[in-house]
């Protein structure tokens, strides 16, 4: 019977390995390749090295050339290299063969990910939506899983598994996925239900890529403790909190962040987590500004929220860490006046592509947070009174508070 595997031990060493595609810049792979490592790490594997190969398309047997695969064997020959780690999807026939070219285990980016969500869930919701992700991605790899093994049993006369194992495989886990998949809908039921029992409460969703400072943001402004660390997918589960800003009660809630080369299988799976902000009245897009390619992830996070059909929500854009970008980004010999010039056409170029519903603030230096909360609070009102229109104000209103 097939049994689910645990992919990274603590403190394995690994080599990444990534393509520079035609449509892709080297600058581009490079950016990949750190968020790569950023991920392992986040796992708990250690980067050795980074091997990146220019194809004009990836090998359909081992993804990367067979010169570049012995290059990968000989470097691991002799050191402590127990993982392989692809920026790409591989299919199961290339993750056998790759195995049996350099002799160690290999996953790619989405099992990577999923391994980081498998040991961040907490909640049953988070542990079934994980394990039915896991399930999905192995389905479609299962006969090059079972390829590998029967070359691992060797020896004349050996068949391996065989094609009636691989079907039994197919079938339980078809079998596990839609069991999974009603637990889910119960899951669902209940917290739609929760959802319900609030009320008439105006619900603000934070929204962004992973690690811009959701989680910080959101205990600044709640006053609780939702765990916040310099991790990938330091928040699995939705956590929710009521504030009120000047006698105005609104739900707040800290979602899963996003990240490029997200696993479809995945947001199909985390799409009962992601009804807080499919259900929510207001986004608001943390970005992290310091970031050198931060505006490639508001694209990757505006086109999941167009995926979930929450790409036209009123949405105020937070850039996040101004204290960080303001250090990288200017010389510490820098005019006074020369600096804010810069700054200012940031904030004005923002403004007119966010026509006006942007805020620079640094959350960790509590900067800007009083215009952020002003920002938040005219935009709950305006929606309030659009879907309320027979309210005359907000105080004659029982919240439940």
């Amino acid at each position: 019977m097939l049994e689910k595997k645990i992919l990274l031990e603590k403190s394995e060493n690994a080599i990444l390995v990534g393509v520079i595609h035609n449509h892709q810049t080297e600058q581009q792979v490079t950016e990949y390749m750190e968020e790569l490592a950023f991920l392992a790490s986040t796992a708990g594997a250690i980067t050795d090295k980074k091997v990146v190969q220019r194809l004009q398309h990836p090998d359909s047997k081992t993804y990367i050339g067979k010169g570049k695969l012995e290059e990968i064997k000989k470097y691991a020959q002799g050191k402590n290299i127990g993982l392989l780690i692809f920026d790409d999807e591989l299919s199961g026939s290339q993750i056998g063969n790759i195995e049996e070219a350099v002799g160690i285990k290999t996953i790619d980016r989405s099992d990577l990910i999923l391994d980081i969500f498998a040991s961040r869930a907490k909640t049953a919701q988070a542990k079934a939506q994980v394990e039915l992700a896991q399930y999905q991605y192995i389905l479609p790899r299962l006969r090059g899983m079972w390829k590998h093994l029967e070359r691992l049993g060797g020896g004349i006369g050996t068949r391996g598994p065989g094609e009636t194992e691989i079907e039994t495989d197919r079938r339980i886990i078809r079998e596990k996925i839609s069991l999974l998949r009603k637990r889910l809908k119960e899951i669902e039921v209940q917290a739609y239900t929760q959802r319900k029992e609030r009320g008439e409460f105006i619900r603000v969703a934070l929204v962004g890529y992973t690690n811009v400072g959701k989680s910080t943001l959101m205990n600044l402004l709640s006053k609780s403790e939702v765990l916040a660390e310099n991790k990938l997918f330091a928040t699995l589960d939705t956590t929710t909190r009521k504030l009120v800003f000047e006698n105005t009660p609104f739900l707040l809630s800290d979602t899963v962040g996003f990240i490029r080369k997200l696993p479809h299988h995945l947001i199909e799976s985390f799409k009962s987590t992601l009804e807080e902000v499919k259900e929510s009245d207001i986004l608001m897009h943390v970005v992290d500004i310091s970031h050198p390619q931060y505006e490639d992830q508001m694209k990757v996070v505006n086109a999941t929220l167009t995926e979930l059909g929450c790409g036209d929500k009123p949405t105020i854009t937070v850039f996040n860490k101004m204290d960080v970008y303001e250090e990288r980004s200017f010389d510490k010999w820098l005019e006074a006046e020369v600096k804010e010039t810069l700054l200012d056409d940031l904030r004005k170029r923002w403004e007119q592509e966010t026509t006006g519903n942007c805020v620079f603030i640094s959350a960790i230096e509590r900067r800007a947070i009083d215009k952020l909360r002003a920002t938040m609070l005219a935009l709950i009102r305006e929606v309030y009174v659009k879907r309320y229109p027979y309210k005359t104000g907000f105080q004659q209103y029982d919240y439940g508070a």
